[in-house]
C-alpha cells in the first residue's frame, strides 16, 4: 500500500489498484486569447497558469506508462447531440454552433475545439468527445475504464467547478476513487475553484481527495515499482 499526502486525509493506492490521469477540456476556445472564453470577458491567463504543472504531471504519467484520458466538450456539426436548452442558455450573442473567433463554438473538428498544443495527446492516449459537462454522459468513458481495469482516477483540467467537478461526481457515484489535482485545475473565478476543492473533500472526502501534482508524482514513483514486483 502506498499513501499519497492529500486532503482530507491520505489517499491510498493498494498494489491491486490501477490508475489513470483524466485531463478535462484543455481546449483552445477555453484557454487561449481570442477564443470563446476570452470573447465572453473571462481572464484566460488564469487557466493558462496551470499548463506548466499539468505538463509535468502528464510527463510523469507517460514516463511510468500509465493511462491518460483527454476530454473535449463538443458537439456534432448539426448539433443533433446538443439539447436546445444548452444552446439557449446564457442568452449571449455567441452560443454553441455560432461562428466564433476560432470557428464554430464547441463544434467537433473546429480549430478552437482542439486541445492546446502544449498538452496535445500522443499515440496510445485516449481522447473522449463529450456532449455534456461530465465525461461519462453519452461517451465511452466507463467502457475504457473497465477495459483498462482502472480503479483510481487523478482528475485535472478546466473548469474546476463545472466539467471537472461534474466528472469527479459522476466517477464517485460509479465507485472510482477520485483525487482532484489542485494545481492542475483552474476556474475563471478563483472563489469557485476554492469552493469546489472544499466541497469535494468535505465530510471525510464525500466526493474524493485533493492534492498537489508534486504529491501525486511522489506517491506514484513509490507505487509503480512496488506494482512491478507483484
Amino acid at each position: 500500500m502506498v499513501y499519497i499526502a492529500a486532503l482530507p486525509y491520505e489517499y491510498e493506492l493498494p498494489e491491486s489498484s490501477q490508475v489513470a490521469l483524466v485531463v478535462i477540456d484543455m481546449q483552445r476556445d477555453f484557454m487561449e486569447p481570442g477564443g470563446f472564453g476570452d470573447a465572453l470577458g473571462n481572464d484566460v491567463a488564469r487557466l493558462q497558469a496551470i499548463v506548466p504543472t499539468l505538463q509535468q504531471l502528464i510527463a510523469g504519467f507517460r514516463e511510468l506508462g500509465l493511462p491518460i484520458i483527454h476530454t473535449l466538450e463538443c458537439h456534432l456539426p448539426d448539433l443533433s447531440d446538443c439539447p436546445p436548452s444548452k444552446v439557449r442558455r446564457g442568452k449571449g450573442e455567441l452560443t454553441i454552433g455560432s461562428e466564433g473567433p476560432m470557428g464554430r463554438i464547441l463544434v467537433k473538428g473546429e480549430p478552437g475545439n482542439g486541445i492546446i498544443p502544449e498538452l496535445a495527446p500522443v499515440p496510445g492516449e485516449f481522447v473522449i468527445h463529450k456532449p455534456g459537462k461530465g465525461a461519462f454522459y453519452a461517451t465511452n468513458m466507463e467502457s475504457i475504464l473497465q477495459e483498462q481495469g482502472i480503479t483510481h482516477l487523478f482528475i485535472t483540467g478546466v473548469t474546476t467547478e463545472v466539467c471537472v467537478q461534474t466528472t469527479m461526481r459522476e466517477a464517485n457515484d460509479r465507485g472510482y476513487e477520485c483525487l482532484m489535482v489542485e494545481d492542475c485545475t483552474e476556474s475563471y473565478f478563483p472563489e469557485f475553484k476554492q469552493a469546489t476543492l472544499e466541497m469535494v473533500r468535505a465530510q471525510g472526502g464525500i466526493v474524493g481527495w485533493t492534492a498537489t501534482a508534486a504529491q501525486v508524482l511522489e506517491g506514484l514513483q513509490q507505487w509503480q515499482p512496488s506494482k512491478a514486483l507483484v
